[in-house]
C-alpha cells in the first residue's frame, strides 16, 4: 500500500488575526484598569476565551480628530464602540445626503431621461465630472494600512443647525446596530482633538455579554428602550396593548442569536464546496416540539420547513418582521382541551437575530387583548402533522414547487427585494433588456443576462438590492448605501475610493470593479500611474420616471423584478 501524502497545517483559529495588530499588552493592561472592565471578574471568563485576549484580540483603540466620523447613519456595522477619553456627538436629527457622502437621490424629468439617447459617451465607464464631485463639507484622508478617515470639515456649522448630544468617557454606543446587524440609526462624530474609542468587533462584544452578567443586562436595558418599544409598536398583534402591558411583555422578552454573523463568506466556500444543506443550518424549534413561545425574526432569514418522507420540505422561508408560533400558541389558547404541538421546523440560514416572547405572556397579557379577527385561525384537522397536508397561504413551497424553493433556498436568493428573474420559457435572447441597462447607464450595462437556473426559471446576475446587504458593511467612505426614498443599494462614484470590499462582500458577485475614463475618453490614473477603479452595479435605474429599463423593455414579458419576500406574488406571475 502506498502511502498518501499530506501537507500538515496549523487548524485556522478565531484569534490568528487580531483585530489590532497593533495593540500592545501595556494597552490592554490600560484597558483593564477603565470601567467597564476593571469592575468585571477575570474568573467568571473560561480558560479557552479569556478577558485579557479578548481584549488583545477583539478591539481596536482609535484615536480621532475634531469632526471625524465614527458611524454614520443608515451604515451596517460590525462593532460597538466605548468612550475611552473626552466626547463623541451624536447628531440627533438627520444630517443631508451630501454631508454623509451618499449620492443625492433625483429623478430624472422626461427630457433628461430622453436626452440619454444622443448624450451617452461612446467608451465605456464614462465618469463626468460632476459625478466625481464630493461635497466640500466632508472630508477623507488615507490612515494607517487600507483605512481611509472621514471627517465634517465645517463642525460649528453642523452643531449650531442640528441637534445634538453628547457621549462621555464610559459610555458605550453602537451594540444594537453591531448584534443585530441593522442600520445605524444615528451619525456620530468626534467632538475634539484627541478623541479616544475602543472599537470592540461583534465576536468580542458577544463574548463580553456571555461572561459578564452587568454588561449584557445594560446592554439588554438599552436595546428593550430604545429598539423593542417601537419594533413591538409596528407589528399588528401587540397595537392593542396599553403602555404598562407592553412594558410588561417587554420585560419578559428572550433575545436570541444564531447561525454565522459574517455568513457571506461562508456561502461562497460552501457553495463552491457543494456543502449546502439544511441539515447544517442552526435548528431554532422543531416540529412535534411544544410552542414555548412566539419566535420574532428581527434580522436575517429563517427557513419554515416539515417532515416529508425521510427528510424535511420546504414550505417558505421568514425574513424581518415575520413570526413563527404564533398560530399554535392562540390555537391552544382558545382550545386547552384540544392542543396542538408546532407544526414546521424552523432553521436560521445565515444569521438570525430573533426576539422571543414566552406563551405565557402571550397567553396571559397580549391574546386576551385582541379583537377575534385579529388572531390567526385555528388549525383544521388535515393540516396538522401526521395528516395530509393542504396547501395554505403559508405554503410557498406547494405553489413554486420543491424544486424551485430548494433552488431559491439553497441559493440565498430570498435574501433579494427586487430579485431579477428571467422565466427562460418566454425568453427569445434578444438582449433587449441588456440594451435598454446600458443606454439608461451611459452605454454600461448593470448586469450579465446570465447565471443559475432551475427548471424554467433563471436568475440573472444583477443586484437584487438585498435585505440583509451584506455587501455595505466595511465601506469605509459610505459610498454603497440606500436611499432615503425607495431604499435601493446604490454607489456614490464620488466617493467610491475602489477598495473592493462591496464586491468581495457580495455573495451573488454582483458588483464589479471597473477601470473609469474621463470624457475625453482617457484611462483616469493617480499620481503613481496606476488606474482609477470604481465599483459599479445595478440601481434599479432609481433615478429614471419608469423604473428598472431592463423589466420594462422586455417585449416577451420574460423578465421580472421579484420581491423574494413575496412568494405568493412570484408564484402568481410565474403561472400567469
Amino acid at each position: 500500500m502506498l502511502d498518501t501524502a499530506h501537507s500538515v497545517v496549523d487548524r485556522p483559529q478565531r484569534w490568528d488575526a487580531a483585530f489590532d495588530p497593533d495593540l500592545t499588552n501595556e494597552g490592554v493592561e490600560r484597558l483593564l484598569s477603565l470601567p467597564p472592565f476593571n469592575r468585571m471578574d477575570q474568573e467568571a471568563f473560561p480558560r479557552r476565551v479569556p478577558l485579557r485576549q479578548i481584549l488583545k484580540n477583539d478591539c481596536r483603540i482609535r484615536r480621532l480628530t475634531r469632526g471625524e466620523l465614527v458611524v454614520r447613519e443608515g451604515d451596517y456595522g460590525t462593532s460597538a464602540f466605548l468612550v475611552l477619553n473626552r466626547s463623541v456627538k451624536v447628531v440627533i436629527s438627520a444630517l443631508p445626503a451630501e454631508i454623509l457622502g451618499r449620492r443625492m437621490h433625483e429623478r430624472k424629468n422626461w427630457w433628461d431621461a430622453l436626452s440619454q439617447l444622443w448624450q451617452n459617451p461612446k467608451d465605456s465607464e464614462v465618469r463626468r465630472k460632476a459625478q466625481l464631485a464630493r461635497d466640500q463639507r466632508v472630508g477623507a484622508v488615507a490612515g494607517a494600512g487600507k483605512q481611509v478617515r472621514i471627517f465634517l470639515q465645517d463642525v460649528p456649522t453642523i452643531l449650531n443647525e442640528h441637534r445634538t448630544a453628547s457621549l462621555v468617557a464610559g459610555d458605550i454606543f453602537g451594540e444594537i446596530a453591531a448584534l443585530s446587524r441593522m442600520p445605524r440609526t444615528s451619525t456620530v462624530f468626534a467632538e475634539h482633538d484627541g478623541t479616544e474609542l475602543l472599537e470592540i468587533r461583534w465576536q468580542g462584544l458577544r463574548d463580553l455579554m456571555r461572561f459578564d452578567g452587568a454588561l449584557r443586562e445594560h446592554i439588554e436595558r438599552n436595546y428593550r428602550e430604545r429598539t423593542l418599544t417601537a419594533h413591538l409598536r409596528e407589528m399588528p398583534i401587540f397595537q392593542f396593548l396599553t403602555d404598562d402591558q407592553l412594558q410588561e411583555v417587554i420585560a419578559q422578552t428572550q433575545f436570541a442569536t444564531y447561525g454565522e454573523y459574517e455568513w457571506s463568506g461562508d456561502y461562497k466556500r460552501m457553495a463552491q464546496s457543494g456543502a449546502l444543506s439544511p441539515e447544517k443550518e442552526p435548528v431554532v424549534a422543531q416540529e412535534g416540539d411544544y410552542p414555548n413561545g412566539v419566535v420574532l425574526v428581527r434580522a436575517g432569514f429563517a427557513r419554515l420547513s416539515q417532515r416529508y418522507g425521510s427528510g424535511h420540505r420546504t414550505i417558505n422561508y421568514l425574513g424581518a418582521g415575520r413570526e413563527y408560533g404564533l398560530r399554535e400558541i392562540a390555537h391552544n389558547w382558545r382550545n386547552k382541551e384540544r392542543p396542538v404541538t408546532l407544526q414546521h421546523t424552523l432553521r436560521v440560514i445565515g444569521y438570525a437575530h430573533l426576539i422571543i416572547i414566552p406563551t405565557i405572556v402571550m397567553e396571559k397579557v397580549v391574546l386576551p387583548t385582541v379583537p377575534g379577527s385579529e388572531i390567526p385561525p385555528d388549525f383544521h384537522p388535515d393540516e396538522l402533522v401526521g395528516h395530509k397536508t393542504t396547501t395554505k397561504a403559508t405554503d410557498a413551497g406547494a405553489k413554486l414547487g420543491a424544486e424551485l424553493m430548494e433552488f431559491l433556498t439553497e441559493n440565498r436568493y430570498f435574501n433579494g427585494t427586487a430579485t431579477m428573474v428571467i422565466e427562460m420559457d418566454r425568453c427569445t435572447r434578444c438582449d433587449d433588456c441588456v440594451r435598454a441597462c446600458a443606454a439608461t447607464h451611459g452605454n454600461n450595462p448593470r448586469f450579465l443576462r446570465h447565471g443559475p437556473i432551475s427548471g424554467k426559471v433563471m436568475v440573472a446576475n444583477a443586484c437584487m438590492h438585498c435585505a440583509d446587504p451584506v455587501c455595505m458593511i466595511g465601506c469605509p467612505t459610505g459610498a454603497i448605501h440606500r436611499t432615503n426614498v425607495g431604499g435601493e443599494v446604490v454607489i456614490n462614484q464620488a466617493t467610491c475610493i475602489g477598495c473592493n470590499a462591496c464586491a468581495n462582500n457580495c455573495p451573488y458577485e454582483a458588483i464589479r470593479m471597473v477601470e473609469i475614463r474621463d470624457e475625453s475618453g482617457a484611462f483616469m490614473v493617480d499620481q503613481e500611474l496606476r488606474p482609477i477603479t470604481k465599483a459599479t452595479k445595478c440601481d434599479l435605474c432609481s433615478e429614471q420616471l419608469t423604473g428598472p429599463a431592463c423589466e420594462r423593455a422586455c417585449p416577451h414579458g420574460a423578465l421580472k423584478r421579484v420581491n423574494m419576500n413575496d412568494l405568493d406574488s412570484f408564484a402568481k406571475w410565474l403561472k400567469r
